[in-house]
């Protein structure tokens, strides 16, 4: 899955000379987080987010507040260079940007321009969706070699019920190199034929866990 389907393109924007207040006004409209930062040929220069302008305005707790720092220019507070990503770049790829990085908000640039936005919002809702988790389904974790052809030969066990695979994820088993762990998701309320068959086939569940619904 790439960026440019799930980035929103009606982003928010101000230019460098507009103020605190500017930014205060169009967070609270929009009930946003995150302001990008353009100059005239829309090219990201910076972003603002919800807590530097709080920590830029004065106190709500202060009675008779000097607000003349709301006037400031808002390229005052902002946070630069700002860290970009592509509409073609992989949504996988991004993921660990918003890990590593740290940060809550990823401007998409084509050609030195800016197009949209990713949050790590919108990360998180698309990771539920491939993952399967937002549609009824059983889960049914398998402990597997770690070898060429393994992950047909389980699928093969599926096809014969003619079960729907929701969502297939591979991870490594604990810190044992010659095993991976295949979970899948499949769109079915009765899920123990092929558990069974599973089991048949000598696969060893991890989840359901094998002494779970043997007779």
């Amino acid at each position: 899955m790439h960026v440019e389907e799930i980035m929103k393109q009606d982003v928010v924007t101000l230019k460098p000379g507009a103020t605190i207040a500017n930014a205060l006004e169009l967070l609270e409209q929009h009930r946003i987080r995150h302001i990008t930062i353009v100059d005239d040929a829309n090219q990201v220069i910076g972003i603002v987010s919800d807590r530097d302008v709080r920590d830029a305005s004065p106190s709500t707790f202060i009675k008779d507040a000097d607000n003349s720092e709301l006037q400031n220019e808002i390229q005052t507070i902002m946070s630069h260079p700002v860290i970009t990503i592509h509409p073609m770049d992989f949504v996988e790829e991004v993921a660990s940007i918003f890990y590593e990085k740290e940060i809550a908000c990823l401007p998409v640039v084509r050609n030195n321009r800016l197009v949209g936005a990713v949050t790590e919002k919108d990360m998180l809702y698309t990771l539920i969706q491939l993952t399967g988790t937002h549609v009824q389904s059983s889960l049914i974790e398998v402990k597997v070699p770690d070898r060429p052809g393994i992950l047909p030969e389980v699928t093969a066990i599926f096809g014969k019920r003619k079960t729907n695979i929701a969502s297939v994820l591979v991870y490594p088993y604990k810190n044992d190199l010659t095993y991976k762990v295949l979970v899948f998701r499949i769109q079915t309320m009765n899920p123990m034929p092929i558990i069974q068959d599973l089991r048949n086939a000598g696969y060893e569940l991890l989840w359901p866990n094998n002494r779970i619904g043997l007779t």
